[in-house]
């Protein structure tokens, strides 16, 4: 017995011993995998740099006649993915007041200033917020032996929202000329020198576009078979033709479709998406009619070192149907104001203006707009957009004085009511819920009011869908039966009461 006892104990110890040695095996092998973390830069600061993913500001490059070696492709583009991480990396240093990766992108003399200014901000509870939107660089020499550049960076364009002790107390748009000199490290291009210099402001256009002339009479559309899914596997340019035709024969002239961010590849634009977009603009065309194109939906993510590739996203969308005869007007955002009190109200106002001027400088043409959710908040940026668009679900009865006051606020400007509507759904989940008859009374008294204020209008939505995604309202049934009975065509494509109300005859 106490042998036996003695070989447990040994038994024991043994084990113990080689779960010691595994676990300090271990320990020193973190170690060794965090002190050399420097050497990855694509883990540079505990998050994987990939500027497809990350960061993705225009590029121009002036046409190449530089003094020295010959530029050759494959070195103009290790110098320009280099430069731009430094960039990047500078960003990400600022707003998180860390130096980690700075010395991948920034030689010893040149990275001593960054961390100056790194360690002054630190000091004084002080981080910038900031990105560059634009580069335009002219290689201005490349040596002999292939190991310096000289560039002169042209009208970089920098947006920066500065904080004290997290309030914000400077945001500006800046645009500067660079000259930077930049040495091949270690097989990477690292900038020595980076002088800033003055350069004039670029001006921008004070033209508004108009709306074509057109008054609209429109609706909101969504494929009855996909709804919310409408450039999906279930898309079909015969389906949404024969839809179209239903709403040009019952007197309107537009409609407003959503382009998702994620669903259309985000920077990365799918051409597929954008196949089945423009058959979609060719359908409405052949129907005679215009539509309002609603940009970023589904997108809650207004981060500054984010917009370089909303800017992408966005130019691709916009670059493709802006000599589309269809097209009518971009809407920027659908409801950004409900995003105010999770995202920050001062970073979707930044955003928003960027990208309204993003989409002005690639289409000057077509009017822009944004898809306020609400009267109160249909006066922001009025000065910004071409026309101001809002959406109403509250009692008809406020809506005339609401208006009222928006015409006294903008005075000079259309004003369209873009999405209003009443659910027919009584069932179990809302048993005193309105009846169809009760939707048909309130598109009469809308079309009514909106008659009398000669208001623009986008009623919601052609059809009743049998399935809402949880995205739009959630998972509670009693909010996605509701929202499943707006449409002035049932379920069975069966036109219900109010559709004599669709418009004003």
């Amino acid at each position: 017995m106490v042998g036996l006892n003695k070989n447990i104990m040994r038994t024991i110890l043994i084990a113990s011993y080689i779960m010691l040695v595994a676990l300090i095996i271990s320990g020193v092998s973190a170690i060794f995998s965090y002190l050399n973390t420097g050497a990855d830069r694509s883990s540079m600061l505990h998050t994987e740099i990939k500027k497809v993913e990350q960061y993705l500001p225009k590029m121009d490059w002036a046409p190449l006649q530089n003094e020295g070696r010959p530029m050759d492709d494959e070195n103009l583009k290790s110098i320009e993915n280099d430069y731009l991480d430094a960039w990047y990396v500078r960003h990400v240093a600022y707003k998180s007041n860390k130096i980690a990766g700075i010395k991948d992108y920034y030689t010893e003399s040149a990275r001593e200033n960054l961390f100056n200014i790194i360690e002054r901000n630190k000091t004084e509870n002080i981080t910038i917020e900031s990105t560059s939107l634009e580069h335009h660089p002219t290689l201005e020499f490349f040596s002999e032996d292939g190991q310096l550049a000289v560039i002169t960076d042209k009208n970089v364009i920098e947006y920066k929202r500065i904080f004290k002790a997290e309030k914000l107390v400077l945001e500006t748009t800046e645009t500067a000329t660079y000259k930077i000199v930049l040495l091949l490290e270690d097989g990477f291009w690292r900038i020595r020198h980076m002088v800033k210099e003055n350069s004039e402001t670029r001006s921008e256009s004070n033209q508004t576009a108009s709306v074509d002339g057109l008054h609209i009479k429109g609706i909101n559309y969504y494929p009855q078979a996909s709804p919310w899914d409408m450039f999906g596997e279930k898309f079909h340019k015969d389906t949404i033709s024969k839809d179209f035709k239903i709403i040009k024969d019952a007197g309107l002239n537009s409609v407003r479709i959503f382009v998702q961010y994620d669903d259309f590849g985000k920077a990365a634009v799918k051409p597929e998406k954008l196949e089945k977009l423009k058959q979609t603009l060719d359908a409405a065309e052949e129907n005679k009619l215009k539509v309002v194109l609603t940009l970023f939906d589904f997108y809650g993510d207004y981060s500054v070192l984010n917009w370089t590739l909303n800017q992408r996203h966005a130019e691709t969308i916009v670059n493709a149907v802006k000599n589309h005869g269809a097209l009518l007007a971009y809407d920027i955002k659908n409801e950004p104001n409900l995003d105010f009190e999770s995202r920050g109200q001062d970073n979707v106002m930044a955003w928003l203006e960027h990208m309204i001027d993003l989409v002005k400088s690639v289409d000057s043409r077509h009017p822009v707009t944004i898809g306020w959710s609400n009267t109160e908040s249909a006066t922001l940026l009025k000065d910004k957009v071409d026309f101001v668009s809002f959406h109403y679900y509250d009692d008809l009865s406020a809506l005339d004085g609401a208006v009222k006051a928006l015409k006294t606020e903008i005075p000079n400007k259309a004003i369209v009511l873009q999405e209003f509507g009443l659910s027919s759904y009584r069932g179990f989940w809302k048993p005193f819920g309105s009846t169809e008859e009760d939707q048909a009374n309130y598109h009469k008294k809308a079309q009514e009011i909106i008659a009398n204020h000669d208001l623009q209008f986008m009623s919601w939505t052609l059809y009743d869908f049998a399935e809402i995604p949880k995205e739009v309202v959630g998972r509670l049934p009693w909010r996605k039966r509701v929202q499943g009975y707006f449409g002035f065509i049932n379920q069975n494509g069966e036109t219900k009461p109010a559709f004599r109300y669709i418009a004003k005859k």
